[in-house]
Formats: C-alpha cells, sequence, structure tokens
C-alpha cells in the first residue's frame, strides 16, 4: 500500500487541486514578519553583506557582488573567452572570479536571467506565497520561480490574473525525480522557500532533494523552511492505520505528510553543506470558537545560508 501512494503521489496531488482549487489555503502574508528575507528592503545580493565581513579576502577594487556590474563583467569574461587568441586578465580580477567562481551563467539563457535578486518556491501550490511576494515586492530587479508536482496547481498558478511572466516562471516540477533538472543554472538563486512542502515526500528521498537545492542557491543564498513539527494537533489526530513509517502518515485524500524534529531538519540541511541562521520550534494554541476546537500546534522554521566561500580557498 505505502507504494501506491509513492508511485501516484501526483495523481493525489492533482485531485486535491481539482476539488479545491485555491479556495483551500490562504495567502501567506504572514510571509514577510517570518521571513523579511522576501520583503522588498531586503532585494540585494546577500552576498553584500557577507562580503565586507570578508573583504580580506576578497580585493575591494573587484566589487562585483554588484548584480549589474557582475553581469557585465561575466559577459566581459565569455566574450574573451569566444576569441581564438588568449588574453591574460590582470591578476586582480582574475583572483576575484576565482573566488567567485560558482556566480559565472556565462552566455546561458534562462527564465529571469537578467535579475539581480531570483526566489524560488517549491511546492508553490496555487501561489499563496508567491503572488503576495509578487504583490508586495515591486523591486524591478525581482524574479520569483515557482514549481510544484502537480499540473493542476501550476495551471491554476499561470491563469491566475496576478501571473506576470516577465516577474513569474511557473513550472511543472518532481522535487525527487533525480533526472529532471531546474530551469536554472547552479549557484544562481538568492532565495529557495520550502513551506509544508518537504513533508510531503517519501523521508528517504529529503536528503537529495535539499542536495540538489542547495546547488541552485548562490553562495551567500538562503533558503527558507516552514514545516510541520513533531507531536503537531495533526501528527496526534491521525487514526490507527494512517502511518506508514516513523512519523510518517496518509490522509484520507492520499497525500502523505511526515511530522520533523529540529535536529532531523539540521542535519539534513547541514549535509548540504548549509550553514544554520535559524532553527526553531513555533508551538501555538489556536482557538477555532466557531467549532469550540482548541488545537496545539507545533511547526518548525528553518534559515540555512550557503557559504559564500568553500573552506578550501
Amino acid at each position: 500500500m505505502p507504494v501506491d501512494y509513492e508511485i501516484n503521489a501526483h495523481k493525489y496531488w492533482n485531485d486535491f487541486y481539482k476539488i479545491h482549487e485555491n479556495g483551500f489555503f490562504k495567502d501567506r502574508h504572514w510571509l514577510f514578519t517570518e521571513f523579511p528575507e522576501l520583503a522588498p528592503s531586503q532585494n540585494q545580493n546577500p552576498l553584500i553583506g557577507l562580503l565586507v565581513e570578508n573583504k580580506s579576502e576578497i580585493p575591494q577594487s573587484g566589487s562585483c557582488e554588484d548584480g549589474p556590474r557582475l553581469r557585465i563583467e561575466e559577459q566581459h569574461k565569455c566574450s574573451l573567452n569566444s576569441l581564438s587568441h588568449e588574453t591574460q586578465m590582470p591578476p586582480v580580477e582574475e583572483n576575484v572570479t576565482k573566488k567567485l567562481s560558482q556566480l559565472e551563467i556565462c552566455a546561458d539563457e534562462f527564465p529571469g536571467s537578467s535579475a539581480t535578486y531570483r526566489i524560488l518556491e517549491v511546492g508553490c501550490g496555487v501561489g499563496n506565497t508567491v503572488f503576495p511576494i509578487l504583490q508586495t515586492n515591486n523591486d524591478p530587479g525581482l524574479f520569483v520561480y515557482c514549481c510544484d508536482f502537480s499540473p493542476t496547481a501550476i495551471e491554476l498558478v499561470q491563469t491566475n490574473s496576478e501571473y506576470d511572466p516577465s516577474r513569474c516562471f511557473a513550472f511543472v516540477h518532481d522535487l525527487c525525480d533525480e533526472d529532471k533538472s531546474y530551469p536554472v543554472p547552479t549557484d544562481s538563486l538568492d532565495i529557495i522557500v520550502l513551506i509544508f512542502v518537504l513533508s510531503a515526500i517519501v523521508p528517504d528521498k529529503m536528503q537529495k532533494a535539499i542536495d540538489r537545492l542547495s546547488r541552485l542557491l548562490k553562495p551567500g543564498g538562503m533558503m527558507l523552511l516552514r514545516d510541520y513539527g513533531r507531536y503537531d494537533m495533526a501528527q496526534l489526530r491521525f487514526k490507527k492505520g494512517q502511518c506508514l513509517s516513523g512519523n510518517f502518515y496518509v490522509r484520507g485524500d492520499g497525500t502523505r505528510v511526515y511530522f520533523f524534529t529540529q535536529d532531523e531538519l539540521d542535519t539534513l540541511f547541514t549535509t548540504a553543506g548549509l550553514e544554520k541562521v535559524q532553527n526553531l520550534v513555533d508551538r501555538r494554541l489556536q482557538v477555532n470558537r466557531g467549532k469550540q476546537l482548541t488545537m496545539y500546534r507545533v511547526w518548525i522554521q528553518c534559515k540555512y545560508r550557503k557559504p559564500l566561500l568553500s573552506n578550501a580557498s
């Protein structure tokens, strides 16, 4: 039976969105309180602050952490490489280019390639995170990518009146598919958002999924997560027979959910080479006065950053 839920996972989520469309989840306007990195004032390359901290390692004369300058420098480097004769770079520029080699996205065109600040939301559903970002953040350098397992969900995003292809690119993607690449180069994203999505996949596939996402982050880029914590009310309400494996359950509609501990998430992110910025438990008592229900919620919120420079450099 667990195999069926894995093989037909896309069907269960597609059915979920066909039934609920965009009426199940509410837009997450709390995003900017919990994750100010998504707010307009944060739309600068996260390398700026980190490079200041590491300025003893990177010469100031190569201040290519600024988006537009970096693109010009990269285009210049690409054009040099295309010449039949070799041209020596000045030592300072060569040093900076070597230090920030992960940022090179030469000539390849991809959606949002001219943007200076790129956000990817994985498991976007019908856009309850993406659209608040696009509505709130009017930075012309911003580009938002969003993907979901369900073609139905992506169709609902693309047909939403707020969807603007010049600022957003929605695509179908299976987080667990190792053979399918993302439509962006490695080291190109400033922020990756995972909100109640990692818990929906089989636990033994989580590490590889995070590893692949980590490679997409720029040095200094951040992965933001909010998901279900161990002993959340939703876990305690599952009935006998709904547990597929340790802390991994199937709902009545066939979709699945895992309930994390802080240590489990820390291991996933640090194994992928990221550094902890935040890892906290958010416990809340919710009261539904209409149904006379008191609900004890447990969520975990994480922020993990990709190191600016490798330890070897």
